[in-house]
Formats: structure tokens, sequence, C-alpha cells
């Protein structure tokens, strides 16, 4: 270290002093931040790698997993790639590409866009456009016979107004409900054919041609898909349908009794295990809940299926009903687990004074919801005694649970009269209580906080069982839309040998696994 003269003496100034300490603490943070991006730049280099390297795979994963879940996905697949490389022969043989007077990609394109997961939707989409090619070619022939005569002028005058007044008619066509919901694809496929014809006739004279060559094409492209759909390993709607309403109430019964066999737990589930179990309560009930749009799709396509029972057509109308009364059934759910997960919960020492009534209830609730299963699955009638056997016997112990219970039957009647406003008991009561007796204000006022401390306790568990309750009322409704259905469907009646108990087979597919476009 060197040391500094002072100019005006020769005393020697030692240099500025630097504290070490702080030095050390800057380089030390300095050099910290810096590993610190350093390391950020190494692991989002590290993880972009990562997810270049594991792509291949999530991809193979991911396509593996959606044909375990439904093989049927597997053989539509190469049902539609039959399909498409037998109408490319079409274009590729010369015979057939002269047959089809060198249109033939119409019937390519045909297949592409008519061909559907179920036979129900190809079916409508097929019918859709095959009628509105053949009504618009036969109007723009119609067109084209008026304008013929005329000068080019007029023509173009009558091809601009007929474009006018058919596309805009037909566009108003289509907010009209009942062809909104049935025939809006068959409206645009004609008033597409209709321009492409029409305004293809002020160029062309030989529109007759043209009309009958489209025609044919749009012909050979709806039969190929209709064969492979219904020869071929078929996927009716209607059975989806009736899949999907099954596996709801058997969903909706085990949500129901897992959801009260968790509220009378008193061990306290925690981590990856508790949060499944809500996980898989929470996927069951909200797939019931957003099962509506699925729901009316499936039963327009299954009304275009040729499916019959005996001599009378299946009510797919009423499905959707049974749908309806579950998802109003749905949200009692949807409230029983909200008690499952709130904050504030009743005792142990109140829970477990209504556990087995309770969990007897929920139990019965979902046989009676497998029995209703069974029914539509079996095409049979309900049991004509499916409310008389354990469910009274399982509300009539919970109903004396209930009245066992002193802060849920005696807390407003005792706080009332230790405030003075109830009615005195007389000396001779016969009720099992013993005479209130005149308390001082103070005394009064602690006894009333007692009570009121004692119902705070008890008030969750008076709201669940109060849902308990209500999810009864509303399985009833549930039972009679289900009654209904088999009585529309002329279901077999029930007979002594059918067993009333509940199936352990697999579940069947619901509706939202379908295919997007087959939905």
């Amino acid at each position: 270290m060197t040391r500094q003269v002072h100019p005006e003496s020769d005393i020697e100034v030692p240099p500025p002093f630097k504290d070490d300490s702080n030095i050390s603490a800057e380089e030390t943070s300095s050099s910290s931040s810096g590993k610190k991006i350093q390391k950020k730049k190494c692991n989002e280099g590290c993880s972009f790698a990562d997810k270049v390297r594991k792509f291949p795979e999530s991809v193979w994963t991911s396509t593996v997993k959606v044909g375990r879940e439904d093989p049927r996905r597997v053989v539509h697949a190469f049902k539609f790639g039959v399909a498409l490389t037998f109408v490319s022969l079409f274009y590729m043989i010369d015979d057939l590409y002269n047959a089809l007077q060198k249109d033939a990609m119409f019937a390519v394109f045909t297949v592409v866009v008519v061909m559907e997961f179920t036979v129900g939707a190809t079916l409508c989409k097929g019918l859709n456009r095959a009628l509105g090619t053949v009504l618009a070619a036969c109007l723009a022939v119609l067109i084209d016979a008026l304008a013929s005569s005329s000068t080019k002028i007029l023509t173009a005058i009558i091809v601009g107004v007929s474009v006018f007044l058919v596309g805009s008619g037909a566009t108003y066509a289509r907010f009209i409900p009942h062809i909104k919901k049935n025939l809006d694809y068959g409206v645009v496929v004609f008033i597409l054919t209709f321009n492409l014809v029409t305004v293809s006739s002020y160029r062309d004279d030989n529109v007759l041609r043209l009309a009958q060559s489209r025609m044919l094409n749009i012909a050979v492209g709806c039969m190929i898909c209709l064969i492979m759909c219904l020869l071929v390993f078929p996927n009716w709607s209607g059975k989806y349908l009736q899949d999907s309403i099954t596996s709801k109430l058997e969903s909706l019964g085990n949500c129901i009794e897992v959801c009260v066999k968790e509220y009378f737990c008193e061990s306290d589930l925690k981590g990856s295990e508790d949060g499944s179990i809500h996980d898989r309560i929470s996927k069951d009930y909200k797939g019931v809940l957003d099962s509506k749009a699925a729901e009316d799709t499936l039963i327009l396509h299954a009304r275009w299926e040729p499916r019959y029972t005996s001599f009378h057509r299946i009510p797919w109308k009423q499905f959707g009903k049974v749908g309806d009364a579950l998802r109003h059934f749905c949200y009692t759910v949807v409230a029983l687990h909200g008690c499952l997960k709130s904050e504030i919960q009743a005792p142990w020492s109140i829970r477990n004074k209504c556990k087995n009534p309770c969990i007897k209830l929920a139990e019965e609730a979902n046989k009676i919801l497998k029995e209703l299963s069974n029914s539509i699955k079996d095409k049979r009638q309900v049991c004509p005694h499916i409310l008389n056997n354990g469910l009274n016997k399982a509300l009539e112990d919970l109903n004396n649970a209930l009245k066992s219970q002193p802060q849920l039957h005696f807390s407003h009647t005792l706080s009332a009269r230790m405030r003075g406003q109830g009615p005195p008991l007389p000396p001779d009561s016969d009720d099992g209580q013993m005479p209130m007796p005149q308390l001082s204000k103070s005394m009064s006022k602690t006894m009333s906080v007692i009570v009121g401390l004692e119902f705070s306790e008890a008030l969750p568990l008076a709201a669940f069982t109060s849902l308990l309750l209500d999810m009864v009322a509303k399985l009833e409704y549930v039972i009679d839309e289900v009654e209904l259905l088999g009585r529309m469907a002329h279901f077999r009646e029930y007979r002594s040998e059918d067993e009333f108990s509940v199936r352990t087979e697999e579940r069947p597919k619901p509706c939202s696994e379908l295919p997007a476009y087959g939905a």
C-alpha cells in the first residue's frame, strides 16, 4: 500500500480507507445475480431442448391414449381412409372418370365433407347435401330455360336478380328454428349449387349437362359414405345417446355415495388422494352439466337413423327430458360437494350421530340410480317398488336422528323461552323437559349465547341433511321421467326374476368423448 505526502508538510497521509466487508458483499451479490441469470438462461435452454426432445414421445403417447379410450375411433379412421381411396379411383381410372363427365373431384369432396363418426350424422349431412343439390340444380335449370330465349343483357339481368332473390331468401330461411336445427347444411349446399350452376349458365350453353354431372358426383360420394357407415362396423348415435344417459345415472349415484361417506369420514385425507377424490367427483358432475349440447346433437342424429323396436319408433326426445331431469338433479350433487369442501364444518361429535342414516340414504339413492340405468340398458320397465324398500326406511332413520339432536330440535324453542318470548312450560308438562326456571337478565343472556353457539355448530350438518332430503325429492322426478320413457318406448314389463342389484360392469363411454366432428 502506497502512502501519500501532504504538499504543505512532510506528514504522510494514508490512503482513503475502503471497507472490505462492503466490497465483498457487493461482489457477492453481483456474482450471485449473475449466476442466477446464467442459471435461468441455462434452464430455459435446457427446458426448450427437453421439450423438443420429448415432443415425438408426447405425440405418440397422446395418439395411443385416444385409441385406447375408444377403439372405434381407430376403426372409423380406417373406414374413412378406405372410402376416400375408393372414391379417388373415379378420378384416376379413365372409364370412371369419363362416366362422371370430368367432375369426379366433386365426389371426393363429398366424401370428405359428408362422412361422420356415427350413422345418424352421416345420414343427416348426406341427405341434406343430396336434397340441397337436387333442388338447386332443378331451379337453376328452370332459370336458364327462362333466360335462354332473351338477349344477352336481359339474360345477365335475370341471372343477377335470381341469384340475389334466391340467396337472400335461402339465407333468411336459415334463421327459422326448424330449418336451422334440421336442414341448415342442406340450405348452404342449395345456395352454393344454385350459384355455381346459374352463373355458369351465362357462359356455358349446356347447363343441363352441368347440373346432371354435379348431381351424379354427389350421389356417388353420398352412396360410398352410406355404405361404409351402415355396413362396416356401424356406430349408432342412438346407442351413444343411451350409453350417455346410463353413464350419467351411474356416475351421479357414485358421486352422492362418495360425497356422503367423505363428509362423515373422520380420518382427514391429505395430499394427492384427497385431491384425486375431489377431481373425480367434479369431473363426473361437470360432465353431466355440460352435456346439453352434445345430447341435443345426438338426439337430432338418432332421429335420422333407421332404428326401430318392434313396431314402435324410439322416443328420442324423451331421452332429452331424462337428461334435463338429471341436470336438475345434479345441482344437488354440486351443493353436496360444496358442503364437503366448506371451511366451516360441524364437530365430529355431532356428525357421528347422523352418520349411519345419511350413509344409508346415499347408498339407497345410488341403488335407485343404478336400477334406473339397468332398466334402460335391458329395455325393461322400472321396478314398481323402487321407492318402497330401503329408501323410506333410510328417510325414517334420518328423521329420528335429526329429532334426537338438541342443537337442531330444541335450540330455537329453548332460547326463546330463556328470553321470555316463548310460552312457559306448564308444571305438569309431559314432553320430557323440565320447567324452565326464571333466570336473571345476565344469566339469561349467557345461556342464550351458549345455545346459539351449539346451534351454530350444528348448522352445517343441518344444511347437509337438508340437501340430502332435497335430493330425494328431485330423485322422484328422475324416476318419473325414466318410467315415462319405458312406457313410450314399450319396454317389456318388469318380472320377478329381474334382480334389483348393482352391476359391476365397465361403464360405457359418455358422448362427450366422441370426436368433435361426430357430435
